[in-house]
């Protein structure tokens, strides 16, 4: 276990059931050396107070809607050699942080970024991209699921997402952290740039692995339907602004203007916006683009700690385990499965009918991981619609899937295998 110190920042707004279920998470992380800043507005903070394990948690008030805002608060209150950052709508997998921290045993790494599953559980919502200066994401493919230490290619800079990123700390508040011009999109973007123009190292960590729910915030609803496009627009206009050439300033805005135009009209034709509110949100980016163009782009100060101590977080990880069942016995199960957290134990819990239904996993709200789905049905997008299968070949596959993300049968941590 790497006795390296983290702190884990977690900005929250208005997300009080997502944020204890991201913090429950947290606290079965499988590290020894970590703690937890909350940067929050009032009701989140009244939420980590209803918590068991509060008291271990650094809490911080924000009153601004700005996201760089927080982070930069989270940075001025963390203590650890490594800053990471998830968000309230996220939940980590167990190896999570003991994952994403490894490439920092090397030197030369200033920045590390993990891969992001969907809702579902299963599908990838994000994995390694790289960035152009017009803020075009490119996906890349890595043959490995080790860390993998990458430099900047043909002038494209290594992306890292918000929800599942690491900085050193040190030179992270010597850039001056995020930039609060960004209040919302492309904040961490703008830092990737700048850690390119510093000549700095990022790893890309498969196994570093969290769940994003994509919850409802003021930009779009629950269903990732939008409900505005101005902090949008602005944070695009600043961003082209900071690191676009003045020549492909105005081509780009158009191509992005067009896209989310294109984004809007296809959740009309789904039902999901009126005809009237194309307009309504086109016109809210326009807006934003130039309220975006008067943003200051001064340098960042450096930030200094305002913290006075490292607040070790006790992680209540004890061992993992494993409990499947078939539909009969699913309540049971589930029940079992919360009784084991209440022990220490993290249990991950497969659940198989008789069908080809498609698997799904989630975090429940009382510690433990679940996966149910067909015992013939698919559990990736490569797989076959339908595929004869036993059990108990069906059970070791969907472990062997998430076992490392998990930290599942590894001896040394005292797992266990269990049949229910």
């Amino acid at each position: 276990m790497s006795t390296i110190s983290v702190s884990v920042v977690v900005v929250s707004r208005g997300r009080r059931t997502a944020l204890k279920r991201c913090l429950t998470g947290i606290s079965q992380l499988a590290n020894t050396l970590f703690e937890v800043i909350v940067v929050s507005d009032a009701e989140g903070l009244d939420a980590v107070a209803e918590l068991a394990f509060s008291n271990d948690v650094k809490c911080v008030h924000c009153k601004v809607s700005n996201i760089s805002v927080a982070r930069n608060i989270g940075i001025s209150h963390a203590m650890g050699d490594i800053v990471a950052f998830i968000d309230d709508d996220a939940v980590p997998e167990t190896g999570w942080l003991y994952h994403l921290t490894s490439p920092f045993q090397s030197s030369d790494v200033v920045a590390a970024g993990g891969f992001v599953r969907g809702r579902n559980g299963i599908s990838m919502q994000w994995t390694a991209q790289t960035i152009s200066r017009t803020g075009e994401t490119s996906p890349f493919q890595l043959e490995t699921q080790n860390p993998v230490e990458l430099q900047p290619v043909d002038g494209r800079s290594i992306k890292t997402e918000g929800t599942n990123m690491a900085f050193r700390r040190e030179k992270l508040a010597e850039l001056g952290g995020f930039d609060p011009s960004f209040k919302y999109f492309l904040d961490e973007t703008d830092l990737n740039l700048r850690l390119t123009q510093a000549g700095l190292t990022t790893a890309i960590v498969p196994l570093a692995e969290v769940h994003h729910g994509y919850l409802a915030n003021f930009q779009r609803n629950g269903a990732r339907i939008p409900r505005d496009l101005k902090e949008i627009g602005a944070s695009l206009s600043v961003f082209l602004r900071k690191h676009c050439p003045d020549s492909e300033f105005a081509a780009t805005i158009t191509k992005f203007k067009e896209g989310q135009r294109k984004r809007v009209l296809r959740h009309m034709v789904r039902g999901n916006v009126m005809p009237g509110d194309v307009g309504r949100l086109m016109r809210s980016f326009e807006r934003g683009v130039d309220e975006g163009k008067s943003r200051s782009l001064g340098r960042l100060p450096p930030i200094s700690c305002t913290s006075v101590r490292f607040q070790e977080f006790p992680s209540r990880f004890r061992s993992t385990i494993v409990l499947s069942g078939r539909v009969w016995k699913y309540r049971s199960i589930r029940r079992k499965a919360a009784r084991l957290v209440s022990q220490g134990y993290i249990p991950s819990v497969f659940l198989f009918s008789p069908t080809a239904l498609f698997h799904r996993v989630r975090y429940d709200d009382r510690g433990f991981w679940e996966q149910a789905g067909g015992l013939f049905g698919r559990s990736d997008r490569c797989q076959a619609l339908f595929r004869l299968e036993r059990f108990s070949k069906r059970l070791e596959a969907e472990v062997y899937r998430v076992a490392k993300q998990r930290l599942l049968l590894d001896k040394q941590r005292g797992s266990d295998l269990e049949d229910a």
